[in-house]
């Protein structure tokens, strides 16, 4: 036995020989095998922000990220939940399922070369203006850092990547939901391009999108306007009453719409009439609410004009279900890994680009958002809906300065070094986030008992019409 007085040197040189923490080791290893791939990685990110496919247009970005992974020693199932973009790719044959989602569609019109002064890369063509080649490229980098320690035995399960389509019109982890895809998953995660880096703690917008269609019948519109029945009147007697209902909801809700069609010339009297209009609030309760006062302009319209109307739900999601338990994990993690840092000429891109969109040149702000006090910001994603069938760890990760989103701005940054840097460290967050999920059944636990409490009585029913989507 040692003596007293030799007791506080013994336990100093045992706690610097204390061996790290096993999850700690394994997430060091996840990380290491991230930046091991790095070059790969942004190299399927940049192939996919220079296709900058459409929703359920996304053949060859989707292929691209299939064949990486089953490069990569994953089994991949295409055209999942009849989407022929939707792919799952896996890797391990026990529990726990811990999966990630990854997404790859770009939006339309808003084509930018990765400069920070606009500049099509091929005119008229779509863009990442939402970082969408980032997502699946972070997503699929973090599932291939969890698979090599599956492999090696390291740690036990399955992991999975969802490869996920058309997240910027019909939701196609609606329709993947709609076919069971997700039910067997112990636990989601996901993650977005943003301004900010934070564990999400704040909810989405739910939505809703409807088309409101009028019938009338036509006729001249100078010889004999009596005999007609006007759609267009109709359709401006809806958005009127929808302008009128603005006043009277929630500051909470949003109602946007488009007249798609309500003619073709001034001199016949339209028969037909379309409008494209979205309800958002922050819950779906909230949604539904104001859908039935929509529902009942509608009827109104079509009285004020004598014509008759349909109204068809075409799509629309849940809200986020936010798991406090798996944010506070996320939010270690990011912490664990560090701020972003940028140099000099990220720092300049990064104000020229706010410049360009006019607003005030602060560059990039690499702090981490904390869990407490988070602001709302708008918006609706298909997330929403998975997070209602399995418990959904959500974070963002900065991608872009202070710019409008949707837009070239986003674009320039989603494919030069700034966007990279944010996409890997999803990549790490992510993988560090799976590891501790697999490697701590406390903490799987607590993030599904919070989910089953959530969800208790609850039955999911997607905001999606019977078969398969329209190509938008």
């Amino acid at each position: 036995m040692p003596s007293i007085a030799l007791l506080p040197a013994l336990l100093v040189v045992a706690l610097i020989a204390a061996p790290v923490h096993p999850d700690e080791s394994l997430k060091k290893e996840a990380v290491k095998t991230v930046d091991a791939h790095r070059d790969a990685l942004v190299s399927l990110s940049d192939q996919v922000w220079r296709l900058a496919e459409t929703a359920l247009k996304e053949t060859r970005s989707s292929a691209l990220l299939a064949d990486f992974a089953e490069q990569h020693g994953f089994r991949v199932t295409r055209g999942v939940g009849g989407l022929p973009t939707a792919f799952v790719a896996e890797y391990g044959d026990s529990a726990p399922v811990i999966a990630v989602m990854g997404e790859y569609d770009a939006l339309p019109g808003i084509s930018q070369k990765a400069r920070p002064a606009k500049a099509p890369f091929a005119e008229g063509a779509g863009g990442h203006g939402c970082g969408h080649n980032l997502f699946g490229a972070g997503s699929l980098g973090a599932a291939l850092a969890v698979k090599q320690l599956i492999e090696a035995g390291k740690i036990e399960g399955t992991v999975r990547f969802y490869g996920t389509p058309a997240e910027e019109a019909v939701g196609g982890k609606i329709y993947m939901a709609r076919a069971g895809a997700f039910e067997d998953v112990d636990v989601m995660l996901a993650w977005h391009p943003s301004v900010t880096t934070r564990a999400d703690t704040v909810s989405t917008q739910a939505i809703v999108d409807l088309a409101v269609e009028f019938e009338g019948r036509t006729a001249h519109a100078a010889s004999d306007p009596w005999n007609a029945r006007s759609a267009a009147d109709g359709a401006e007697a809806f958005t009127h009453g929808i302008n009128l209902l603005r006043e009277h909801v929630k500051p909470s809700v949003r109602l946007h719409y488009v007249v798609q069609s309500a003619g073709d010339v001034p001199n016949v009297v339209p028969d037909h009439a379309r409008v494209w209009i979205w309800v958002r609030d922050w819950t779906r309760d909230g949604v539904e609410d104001v859908l039935a006062r929509v529902r009942q302009i509608g009827e109104g319209a079509a009285l004020v004009a004598n014509v008759t109307h349909t109204i068809t739900v075409q799509g629309g999601d849940y809200e986020l279900l936010v798991n406090q338990a798996g944010a506070k994990a996320l939010d270690a993690n990011l912490r664990w890994l560090g701020e972003l840092q940028y140099t000099d000429e990220e720092q300049a891109f990064a104000r020229e680009l706010q410049r360009q969109a006019g607003v005030e040149p602060t560059g990039m702000t690499p702090e981490i958002v904390p869990l407490e006090g988070q602001e709302p910001e708008g918006g609706s994603t298909d997330v929403g809906d998975v997070s209602w069938i399995v418990p959904t760890l959500h974070v963002s990760v900065t991608t872009a300065p202070d710019v409008p989103w949707h837009a070239w701005p986003v674009v320039a940054a989603s494919g030069m070094s700034i966007g990279h840097k944010g996409m890997l460290q999803a990549a790490k967050v992510l993988a560090a986030t799976m590891v501790d999920l697999f490697a701590n059944d406390r903490l799987r636990t607590e993030v599904r008992e919070e989910f089953a409490d959530q969800t208790e009585g609850f039955t999911y029913e997607p905001y999606i019409p019977p078969g398969p989507p329209m190509v938008p």
